[in-house]
């Protein structure tokens, strides 16, 4: 499917609401993650006799485009010890991988239920903790960060290649909590592991040719330019935004899937 097709088929009303979602997708997931919660539903909805495993890896061409340039623009300003990330981003790298080889062989249904009380106990611990992810907390030894994060990267790297949306905001709590990085520092290293998780599962999709380039193309070019206003503000306004824009996505999640299951199970 070319550009041309796709405005024959579709109209530019769709074309343009494609875009509309991307940018807004790259804007919110360069600030903290969750963008695929904009653009994976409206994929979904645009495209519903598309198979599952084409729209995610469509999908994912594009993620990966908007989440390189935000991990450049917060690796030029944060700090990064590169022992703890490589063990973070092997350890995504490998269960992304195993999570995109399943895709077609488990129902997602089956996890919403869960994702829905994880993401309730988060909303409502981030809410109370005030503080939360406002300074760095805890300073633990590099042998007990490394074992974590491994940990970390295995449970939100195969979420993310199984089904995806979220992920970054699931990376960044992950770090805020257990690791206790400030919000801007876990956003950072959210973004570096997510663009690792975005290319294992690429190399499933891609490989099985599960994947539509010209509408990746565009949706890529816009997840760019959010994702680089997207980084820039969160840079530019620190913690209190980037916590800001957390609970708003959070939520989001939340309605999101309290709606999936309600439809599913009721």
């Amino acid at each position: 499917m070319d550009l041309f097709s796709l405005y024959n088929e579709y109209g530019i009303l769709t074309i343009l609401l494609l875009a509309l979602s991307a940018f807004t997708a790259g804007f919110i997931d360069a600030v903290v993650g969750g963008g695929g919660l904009i653009q994976t539903p409206f994929l979904l909805i645009t495209f519903p006799k598309m198979p599952l495993p084409v729209l995610f890896g469509t999908n994912k061409i594009a993620a990966l485009a908007g989440t390189s340039i935000a991990a450049f623009k917060y690796a030029k300003k944060i700090s990064f010890n590169y022992k703890l990330l490589l063990v973070i981003a092997l350890s995504s790298f490998i269960s992304s991988y195993l999570g995109a080889q399943i895709i077609n062989h488990i129902d997602s249904n089956l996890l919403k239920p869960l994702i829905l009380i994880i993401l309730i106990i988060i909303a409502i611990y981030t809410f109370i903790k005030k503080d939360l992810g406002a300074i760095e907390t805890k300073e633990l030894p590099l042998n007990k960060q490394m074992l974590y994060g491994a940990c970390i990267g295995l449970i939100v790297g195969f979420y993310d290649g199984f089904f995806g949306p979220g992920t970054g905001s699931f990376f960044v709590l992950g770090f805020v909590v257990v690791l206790g990085f400030e919000f801007m520092k876990a956003s950072a290293y959210a973004k570096i592991v997510n663009c690792v998780t975005n290319i294992s599962a690429l190399i499933v999709f891609i490989h099985h040719g599960h994947y539509i380039l010209h509408l990746a193309i565009l949706l890529a070019v816009f997840n760019i330019i959010g994702s680089f206003i997207g980084s820039h503000l969160a840079l530019k306004k620190g913690n209190g935004f980037v916590r800001i824009i957390f609970l708003v996505i959070v939520s989001v999640m939340i309605l999101k899937y309290g709606y999936d299951v309600l439809k599913v199970y009721l």
